[in-house]
């Protein structure tokens, strides 16, 4: 993640609390443990053993059952996801996101999600239910907070020293290139299982509706190195929450890329292109919020239910 993406980021006392958090879910062994562990059971598959993860019906199921509960969800056009190998792109509001997505999706093929670490792992019950359920991925890397922090450090903030100090200490940036090569081959044996994988190209939760921040090359390198489509999402509604909101999950059409062994920039940056052109047509062009209710319950609660 590069500086540029701390440009919007106001260091509130809010934020700064975040990051506080953020350091200690850094360090936290159990957290670590956790992602150790989901990727022994990777490398088992990839021996030919099985990874434990509950079956994609019931976890359609379960994931149906919470949202619904929650949310009125209107789904567009989720007969475009093929059942094949697939990688599954949508722009991201909120930690929800995921959930919606898994509570729609067909049970086959199964998608792993690939997501980032200390948000999966940072709560005991989140750990208790991702050891249950499985079918993650867990990225490291530093959050967008983070990255404001340390800018701020550099630029004169001495009161964010010690915290800037910390992070850099502390918290995995997943840019070396063991964890880069670890996430590139797990995502590989997920795809040649026959499995999906859903992710979330901007790297970062967006901070408006309709907005969507430049993607990263990860997602078109995975679809370019396996031969797999890519299907666009667009996920609108989920910025801001409250009981029994009205949110959309629109899908748009798959976009081919033949394998290539030996990828040139220029096909990279092309395939890049169509995929951010894709979801921007999918996302609203003026996204205006529902004006009922007036009375907007468990709107805090829902907002930050899983950070």
């Amino acid at each position: 993640m590069s500086s540029s993406d701390s440009t919007d980021v106001s260091l509130t006392p809010e934020v700064l609390q975040r990051v506080e958090a953020g350091i200690e879910a850094g360090g936290s062994e159990l957290v670590r443990w956790s992602v150790r562990e989901a990727f022994e059971q990777f490398q088992q598959r990839a021996a030919g053993g099985c990874d434990r993860r509950a079956s994609g019906q019931l976890r359609r199921w379960v994931m149906g059952t919470f949202t619904s509960v929650l949310f009125r969800v209107r789904v567009e056009n989720i007969e475009a996801v093929p059942a094949c190998p697939v990688i599954l792109a949508a722009n991201h509001l909120s930690h929800l996101d995921p959930f919606l997505l898994l509570a729609k999706l067909p049970p086959h093929p199964y998608f792993y999600i690939l997501g980032d670490a200390r948000t999966l792992y940072n709560k005991w019950w989140k750990r208790w239910v991702l050891s249950w359920a499985g079918g993650v991925i867990p990225l490291d890397r530093w959050w967008k907070e983070e990255i404001a922090v340390i800018d701020a450090a550099r630029n004169g903030r001495t009161d964010l020293a010690t915290v800037a100090q910390a992070i850099e200490q502390t918290v995995p940036s997943g840019g070396d290139v063991r964890s880069l090569r670890q996430i590139d081959h797990t995502v590989e044996t997920v795809l040649s299982r026959g499995d999906g994988i859903l992710l979330f190209p901007e790297g970062r939760l967006g901070s408006k509706e309709g907005k969507l921040y430049p993607l990263r090359r990860g997602t078109v390198l995975y679809a370019l190195r396996n031969g797999v489509p890519i299907v666009p999402i667009a996920i609108i509604g989920t910025q801001d929450l409250y009981l029994h909101k009205t949110l959309t999950l629109r899908f748009g059409t798959p976009l081919q890329f033949e394998q290539r062994d030996r990828l040139k920039r220029l096909e990279i940056d092309a395939a890049l292109a169509s995929l951010e052109q894709a979801m921007r047509q999918l996302l609203p062009a003026d996204y205006k919020e529902p004006q009922e209710p007036k009375l907007k319950l468990f709107r805090y609660l829902l907002n930050h239910l899983l950070w």
